[in-house]
């Protein structure tokens, strides 16, 4: 099964994708608030994708994606950045995001990334 870890400070926008990903099979859905506490589930248990906000406190989406991307031990799993802001897309595919989806999430885009890996 599938572990995806959803990245957000929102709780709304958390579950909000944990509904929609449900309702796409059986995955093992993991939440954290911040990039901080994202990276110690990482480094802690086996993550297949992890869909990121790029604002958030503590540890933004981009500190996390640039930590995870020059770890070898991190640098494949899969990571989607979700964020209104898209002024950084260019930003975060250069950093190695292998997507950018805008909010708010529409479905079948995020069952076409989710499916994709």
């Amino acid at each position: 099964m599938k572990k995806i870890l959803v990245v957000d400070d929102d709780t709304i926008n958390r579950k909000l994708l944990n509904v929609l990903i449900k309702k796409m099979g059986d995955f093992t859905i993991i939440e954290a608030e911040n990039g901080m506490e994202a990276l110690n589930i990482i480094k802690n248990e086996p993550i297949d994708m992890v869909l990121l906000d790029i604002i958030m406190p503590v540890m933004d989406g981009v500190d996390l994606l640039k930590i995870l991307k020059n770890d070898e031990t991190f640098k494949n799993i899969p990571v989607a950045i979700l964020t209104t802001d898209d002024t950084r897309i260019h930003e975060v595919l250069s950093l190695g995001a292998v997507q950018v989806l805008i909010k708010p999430i529409k479905e079948p885009e995020l069952r076409n990334l989710i499916m994709s890996y």
